[in-house]
């Protein structure tokens, strides 16, 4: 279903959203400024009004969202499910910890095969996951070099120093070398090299299986989840950005395998944004994951939309994660995987602009569109129709990858 048609009907008044972000130490305030320029800003585009007021309910972060689109009024709450102090406890390394963790994830992609697999997907995310580690190496490398240049120094200085220079030389070579990597280490805002290896390297340290203090977690985000599908609301939508959909995807299924998706409740959605899926799932250990994956595909209870594009390099654009995880049952239903076409739903001067900004490409999903298609994130979670109903008849893309890639593909522990 296009735009257009999906703005003749309505079926939906009032919705809960919950937004799970990926590996993201920020404040989740960076997703209501986010949500609320870039909804003006197609609102504008699109003709539409949107609005953004105080958070009405509890406990989460979040914020309420009132829209008027084709003439429909409907009203959101807006609530991130926060993670980000698990993901800055598992950044807080020192140095030579980062380097150990660079030697653990690399073992654990290469030595199985998983990452030469992964190869066969897209290129660009592993491109992403290769980038930590060449540059924590070239980082290393210079940070030698530049002390091995002071011992070379104090060694032609040693006629002079007398005894004690070679001591005294490998002392300079330490300093040097340490404080180049400090220097290095302080500028990661703009490198990103160790928040990338502590982001594969969090999946990588239990080789797939989600560690301990996330599925404390995401079972308290399950019981907020199940508690919003008793509230008198038409959607209950999860969506789920980067690593944030394969918790989604784990979160869900254990919602609907213990029974507490009311049969006669709000409609259940699920929309999955620049998944990073095989990342996890291809992983030896990565059981559970499979697992939710082969389950949740086959389930009546929620419609599960998958939107990736091949310009962002960051995500397994267009890659049913179910089938390239090699758990694809015979009655298969989900996820529907279609491109959100940056290259034609972006103008040539605004793709341009973005084209070499990958981590802002990453996001583009949760922003305005200067030339929209069929995929407007402020539609799905702020207008009139719900997502089974907006894509109803959408067909998913010809060129999406739905063959089993995945060497492990063991769903039980």
């Amino acid at each position: 279903m296009g735009i257009g048609q999906a703005e003749t009907s309505q079926d939906v008044s009032r919705r809960r959203v919950f937004y799970i972000p990926g590996y993201d130490p920020i404040h989740p305030r960076r997703y209501r400024e986010l949500y609320r320029k870039e909804g003006a800003t197609q609102a504008a585009i699109s003709g539409y009004e949107i609005g953004l007021k105080p958070k009405r309910t509890g406990g989460l972060y979040g914020w309420h969202v009132e829209s008027v689109m084709a003439g429909q009024q409907v009203s959101a709450d807006v609530e991130v499910l926060v993670w980000s102090d698990i993901v800055r406890d598992s950044m807080s390394t020192s140095i030579p910890a980062t380097y150990a963790q660079l030697v653990r994830t690399a073992w654990e992609y290469i030595a199985t095969g998983a990452l030469f697999r992964l190869m066969r997907l897209r290129k660009g995310p592993v491109i992403a996951a290769l980038y930590p580690i060449g540059m924590l190496l070239l980082q290393l490398l210079a940070a030698l070099l530049a002390g091995w240049a002071g011992f070379a120094l104090i060694a032609q200085l040693s006629p002079w120093l007398g005894i004690g220079a070679n001591a005294l030389g490998l002392l300079v070579w330490g300093s040097i070398a340490w404080a180049l990597l400090r220097w290095f280490k302080k500028k990661d805002g703009k490198l990103f090299a160790y928040y990338l290896m502590h982001d594969y390297a969090y999946s990588a340290r239990f080789r797939g299986a989600n560690p301990p203090e996330l599925e404390a977690r995401m079972g308290d985000f399950a019981g907020i989840i199940a508690e919003a599908l008793r509230d008198d609301v038409d959607e209950v939508l999860v969506v789920g950005h980067s690593s944030g959909a394969h918790l989604a995807v784990s979160i869900l299924a254990d919602l609907i395998r213990a029974g507490r998706v009311p049969a006669n409740g709000p409609k259940l959605a699920f929309l999955s944004l620049g998944q990073v899926v095989p990342m996890v799932s291809f992983l030896r250990d990565a059981h559970r994951l499979r697992a939710d994956l082969r389950y949740l595909s086959a389930r009546e209870e929620l419609t599960w939309v998958d939107v990736t594009a091949p310009g962002d390099g960051c995500a397994f654009a267009l890659c049913d994660p179910v089938s390239v995880s090699g758990v694809a049952p015979g009655n298969k239903r989900w996820p529907l995987v279609f491109s959100a076409q940056f290259t034609r739903s972006l103008s040539p001067e605004r793709w341009k602009e973005l084209r070499w900004k990958f981590f802002r490409l990453h996001f583009q999903y949760l922003c305005a569109f200067d030339r929209p298609l069929d995929y407007d994130y402020f539609q799905i979670t702020a207008g009139p129709v719900s997502l089974g109903t907006r894509y109803a008849n959408r067909p998913p893309s010809a060129s999406r990858i739905d063959v089993a890639v995945s060497k492990y593909t063991s769903i039980a522990a």
